[in-house]
């Protein structure tokens, strides 16, 4: 199966289908699934009309102005008692589609693992490399979730004693309690699943890239590109199929209709969450505390070149590569989906009741049918990515590679928004609504792009700022930490005004679609959430392709073969470091736009919860400008303890390297082995101990903060608590992404500018320039690997948190 197909995309080039006539072909596919998926709704009633591109609804012009006039004051329209309809059938044709993504995820693992393994000596280094992953992740997440289940059972006590919300009536406590807790445990699952199975098929794909790259530079970026498409193509598939399967347990539990069971579900994105931060923190504190302590010896002191098997940290290097850049994106990824998923949920089932019946499903489901378009669109530009034949490697950019198959994706993408919002958001009551939503999903596509193109300016060394850094390098190691620091704090002005923009037109142009209704603009936002991530298998697929190939050097460099082909890997990982910063800015930006909508999600529970809503959080208040000022300070704490920790796990390598370097002098000339799974021990445990510390602050801090203020000022305001917490939120997410774009920029531009020196710029390998660059990117591995990442899961974290445990932040009227 997996050679006929590759087959026939090669037959489809062979016969002269240019890169665009490709693209019209998959799009005109494309139109027709989508046409399948939404003419797969319930069947019209008698009297209605319904055909493509020409839906209309029923009920009379008594049911429209009814609509109408529920939309623009606010207030919903009664739902009917009695029997609650089934679940749409268009939930199993996307739960089809999801299905299809496992199986198209599971045909590129064969398809990669086809591939030979290359001599004796790759293999032995790529067995070792295996080994090491599967040790660390095994212990970690069995750390992780015994964490996991404290906080299990914690949400299910704290649920199963508060009041039942209002908008679920006739639900009891215990109910709502066995929903939010099992979708906690499944969300945590399957995070944890995402990660460690992307990182399984990454430490079997590095040998086989590395292979490639003896042969050719075309095999090898086409291996390369596959590889970590099965992460990309699997994360999404399995949060759809999270979220259907709970959609169809939960209905068993607790009975209620398609626009309430989100609400059901807000422990999903939390579980992913809690495990995607710790699975950060410890995967990225054990990859650059190897790498740091690899390089500050076996770079800068014993002058040896990068990843040469003399360096007895190398293995950790490597194994860290996975287990901090594979598994733990795969994870932080899930989580960001998962989140933003149900948020968009909410925000459209809660203005679906407010329009007639028939068009209500198409608002919640809305999200799911993006997830399901994207599967589509990422693997036709995932198939269609490929160098240019006859094509020298020194005329050949591999990052214009990569971005010629994301292009494909992203007008896939865009015809798939304006048709999707067409078939699922009209209603002839506001007949141009869904264009409105449809310019915001456009939106949102555009702004993911925006963020890729300023991403690679500022991290790619074919750009001023990174060879700014390396002419800063000529001059000393204080000029290039001076140069750098200055890349990444001018890298968050453009993608503040992107995301500005983007959020405020969204809004603007989603309030505009209903008259001005104000839970339209936050749909709208939402939409643009979606559109930005309706890429996100192919933007996952590109950043796990980085620790891939650097692997893929790693196994080159340590197996000793020639130095062309170290040349195709160098030029590869060069490439990998650029499209890892994109990923961050990518989840920076989208984890932006998301923590908006979770902040909208939380006042209404707010509201839910006290009877009363928020109508504005007045930092004029003391307890809300200390709840932000708390906020703030996590932010830079929680990044402060990240760096801590790796700095201290790797002043341990750089002792146990040094230690062996004076033990073993024949280690330099390769008459003694050095021993790597000393190294390879030492970071395992410091991973492992220092991750607990920043992840239980994460979590705890803002709980602590809410619970306080509503303890000593409640009796004067009994939405004090929430109000400090609202503050506390805005505070953390408006500096936790600015710090972190700051964080990965940098690290990414100090990383590329030294490997544009490694090219034979400014004295080249050992120069002083050389040795400078050596230690920026010393400096950045840490902000871009560690902080940096972690910090994107900790904004989520901090809304999604905040989100489940509302009820801790709410007093009753006598301030109790």
């Amino acid at each position: 199966m997996s050679k006929e197909l590759d087959m026939w995309m090669r037959s489809l080039r062979a016969n002269g289908l240019t890169e665009s006539r490709l693209a019209v072909v998959g799009v005109t596919i494309l139109i027709f699934i989508l046409y399948l998926i939404t003419s797969a709704t319930a069947p019209p009633s008698e009297g209605s009309q319904d055909g493509f591109l020409g839906r209309r609804i029923e009920g009379g012009e008594a049911g429209i102005m009814q609509a109408t006039q529920a939309v623009e004051s606010g207030h919903q329209i009664p739902v009917g008692e009695g029997e609650i309809p089934p679940l749409p059938f268009m939930l199993y044709v996307v739960g089809v589609f999801a299905v299809g993504g496992v199986v198209f995820a599971a045909w590129l693992a064969q398809w990669v693992l086809s591939k030979d393994e290359g001599d004796k000596k790759m293999q032995e280094v790529s067995n070792a490399i295996r080994e090491g992953a599967a040790g660390f992740l095994s212990t970690q997440y069995t750390m992780i979730f015994k964490l996991a289940t404290v906080v299990l059972i914690g949400i299910f006590v704290l649920y199963s004693l508060r009041t039942p919300p209002r908008n679920l009536p006739g639900v009891q406590s215990l109910p709502l309690a066995v929903c939010v807790a099992l979708s906690f445990a499944v969300g945590a699952v399957l995070s944890a699943i995402a990660g460690y199975v992307g990182m399984w098929v990454a430490v079997r794909s590095n040998v086989r890239v590395a292979s490639a790259a003896t042969r050719s530079f075309h095999e090898a970026v086409t291996v390369g590109l596959r590889a970590g498409a099965f992460s990309g193509i699997l994360v999404v598939a399995m949060v759809l199929l999270g979220i259907i399967t709970l959609l169809f347990t939960v209905r068993v539990i607790v009975p209620a209709r398609l626009h309430q069971l989100p609400f059901l579900l807000v422990g999903y994105g939390f579980g992913a969450s809690f495990v995607a931060l710790f699975a950060q923190l410890g995967g990225g504190i054990y990859t650059k505390a190897a790498d740091v302590g690899a390089d500050m010896v076996g770079k800068v002191e014993a002058d040896i070149p990068e990843d040469d098997p003399r360096n007895p940290a190398v293995v950790a290097d490597l194994v860290g590569d996975n287990v901090g850049d594979c598994a733990g994106r795969g994870a932080d990824l899930f989580e960001s989906i998962a989140g933003e998923i149900l948020a968009a949920m909410i925000l459209g089932g809660g203005l679906s009741r407010n329009l007639p019946p028939d068009v209500q499903n198409g608002y919640v489901l809305f999200p799911l049918a993006i997830h399901a378009m994207d599967l589509v669109v990422s693997g036709v530009g995932i198939m269609l990515t490929e160098v240019p034949k006859n094509a020298k490697i020194s005329t050949i950019d591999p990052m214009e590679v990569l971005k010629s198959g994301y292009k494909i994706s992203v007008a896939g993408a865009g015809v798939g928004i304006v048709i999707l919002c067409r078939l699922l958001l009209y209603t002839s009551v506001h007949p141009w609504a869904w264009l409105h939503f449809a310019g915001c999903g456009l939106i949102g596509l555009g702004t993911a792009f925006c963020f890729i193109l300023v991403t690679q300016y500022y991290t790619d060394f074919n750009y001023p700022p990174v060879k700014q850094i390396a002419q800063a390098s000529v001059t000393g190691h204080g000029t290039n930490v001076i140069a750098g620091m200055a890349v990444g704090m001018r890298a968050t002005a453009a993608p503040a005004m992107i995301i500005g923009l983007a959020l405020l037109s969204s809004y603007k142009l989603g309030r505009a679609a209903f008259g001005g209704a104000a839970n339209a603009g936050l749909f709208g936002t939402a939409v643009a959430t979606m559109g930005m991530l309706s890429t996100v298998a192919f933007v996952l697929a590109m950043d796990v392709f980085g620790p891939i190939t650097d692997n893929a050097g790693g196994v080159v460099e340590m197996s000793e073969q020639p130095e062309h082909v170290r040349d195709i890997t160098d030029t590869l990982d060069a490439v990998g470091n650029t499209t890892k910063a994109i990923t961050k800015g990518f989840s920076v930006g989208s984890a932006s736009l998301a923590c908006f909508l979770l902040f909208s999600a939380f006042l209404d529970e707010v509201a839910e919860i006290a009877g009363v809503p928020i109508d504005a959080v007045d930092l004029a208040n003391p307890e809300v400008f200390l709840g932000g000022l708390a906020g703030a300070t996590l932010v830079f704490y929680f990044s402060g303890q990240c760096m801590t920790a790796v700095g201290s796990a790797a002043q341990e390598v750089v002792n146990n390297v040094r230690l062996q370097f004076q033990q073993k002098p024949g280690i330099m000339d390769g008459s003694q082995k050095p021993d790597y799974t000393s190294c390879v021990s030492i970071v395992t445990q410091a991973a492992l101990q220092e991750m607990i510390s920043p992840g239980l602050i994460a979590a705890t801090v803002p709980l602590l903060v809410g619970a306080f203020f509503r303890l000593i000022s409640s009796t004067d305001d009994p939405l004090i608590g929430a109000k400090a917490i609202a503050g506390f939120l805005m505070f953390a997410t408006v500096t936790g992404v600015l710090f972190a774009i700051f964080l990965n920029t940098a690290g990414g531009a100090w990383d590329n500018a030294k490997k544009y020196i490694e090219k034979g710029v400014h004295g080249g390998k050992g120069s002083q320039a050389h040795k400078a660059a050596v230690t920026g990117d010393t400096v950045g591995d840490p902000s871009k690997d560690t902080a940096g990442p972690s910090l994107h899961v900790l904004i989520k974290l901090l809304s999604t948190i905040t989100l489940v445990c509302t009820p801790l932040f709410v007093a009753d009227a006598h301030g109790h």
